[in-house]
This record gives C-alpha cells, sequence and structure tokens, in this order.
C-alpha cells in the first residue's frame, strides 16, 4: 500500500513539473514573437550592471528556459509560429 502512495506521488510530482514547464516555454514563445521594441522583449535581454554578491549565482528564468529548450530539442526559429510551437510544447 504504501509503495502505491509513493509512486502516485512520484507521478504527481512529474506531471507538475511537466505542467511548470509547459507554462515557461508558453511565456517564452509569447516574448519571443514580440516586436523588438516591446518592453518585456527588452527586459528579456537587458544585462544587469553592478557587482554580483558572493557564492553560487542565482539561477534567472532565461538559463531555466534555455535548459527546457534544451531538453526538448526546441530552438528560437520553432517559436515564432505559434501553432507548431503550441504542439511541440504540448508533446513531452
Amino acid at each position: 500500500m504504501l509503495f502505491y502512495f509513493i509512486l502516485n506521488l512520484f507521478y504527481c510530482v512529474l506531471d507538475i513539473i511537466l505542467i511548470l514547464q509547459q507554462n515557461r516555454l508558453r511565456r517564452y514563445g509569447h516574448v519571443l514573437r514580440k516586436e523588438d521594441t516591446d518592453w518585456v522583449k527588452k527586459c528579456m535581454e537587458y544585462e544587469v550592471e553592478g557587482y554580483r554578491p558572493r557564492g553560487r549565482p542565482k539561477r534567472t528564468w532565461k538559463e531555466v528556459v534555455q535548459k527546457d529548450c534544451q531538453a526538448r530539442n526546441l530552438n528560437r526559429e520553432d517559436a515564432m509560429d505559434h501553432g507548431i510551437w503550441k504542439k511541440l510544447i504540448k508533446t513531452g
């Protein structure tokens, strides 16, 4: 009985991870399709000046999305067509 509970919990966690990944990729595609003059796209490309505190750098949203794209073999050109991008991110 405990085994089935743990197994079910494991699959629920995987489902949550998949949903979060799909949401990030959907938002990423939306931002990539925006015009270059749009403030949201400018914010994604903006590099903050100054020094970083000691320790391991925090993971940025852009790094997480790039890792998601690598895991699914996606590229920026795929995101330019909304229909194709939607199909690619739904198939996990």
